[in-house]
């Protein structure tokens, strides 16, 4: 099993029955979404654990290979380039497989485990999701795309099928053209999974919007 990061993590109340385990975009770290916690959770929702990873720190190409925080090189923007770095990719898949993992040790079965990520955190989820062969509660994709678009339909697991997903982008994102968002979409409403998608007027980031619609996704989980 690959050794677990470290992470920042929060709970809404004693013995967790869920779990989310979300992913920070590039150069950032797992504290960058931990404030959110508040403005999403519901009333009446189940005690939820929040777990937030921080992603190794690597030399990434397109920040002039100074080390930061990744879940993989990036070696370019250009068609073809985001999404070289197999074996980085391989490593995040394999290290959030272990989060997992350790959330079934701590009581949490996979049915109840949530993988949500932002940007580069977004396209490790959906890396990841798309291999399980136990399917999570949900995939929540925000702003992000699906790294090496052909391998990773060809690997979908009959089970990674069955997980429902969100995927939140937006329009006037120069980071992660709201293109590549869409072409995710529809490689996994190809595969016949679950897709809500929803777009909003704003660059690369969250909103209000955007949290409020996670959140109904997310009660729609819970309720199931």
């Amino acid at each position: 099993m690959s050794e677990l990061l470290p992470c920042v993590e929060q709970a809404t109340g004693p013995r967790p029955a869920w779990s989310v385990v979300w992913l920070h975009g590039l150069g950032a770290d797992g504290h960058d979404f931990a404030p959110i916690v508040p403005d999403l959770v519901r009333p009446g929702w189940p005690p939820l654990r929040f777990v937030f990873p921080h992603a190794p720190v690597r030399p990434v190409t397109v920040n002039g290979g100074v080390p930061m925080r990744a879940w993989y090189d990036i070696p370019g923007f250009e068609p073809g380039l985001r999404d070289r770095d197999t074996a980085g990719i391989a490593a995040s898949v394999a290290q959030v497989e272990a989060l997992v993992a350790r959330e079934r040790d701590r009581g949490v079965p996979a049915s109840r485990v949530v993988l949500a990520g932002f940007s580069q955190g977004a396209a490790i989820t959906l890396a990841a999701g798309l291999r399980r062969r136990e399917p999570l509660a949900g995939l929540v994709a925000l702003s992000g795309y699906l790294p090496q678009h052909d391998a990773a339909i060809a690997e979908a697991t009959p089970a990674a099928r069955q997980q429902p997903v969100f995927i939140g982008h937006g329009a006037q994102d120069p980071v992660v053209p709201q293109a590549m968002g869409e072409r995710a979409r529809d490689a996994l409403k190809g595969l016949g999974m679950a897709v809500e998608w929803r777009s909003y007027r704003m660059p690369h980031s969250v909103c209000p919007e955007e949290i409020a619609h996670l959140g109904a996704w997310l009660q729609a989980r819970f309720e199931a």
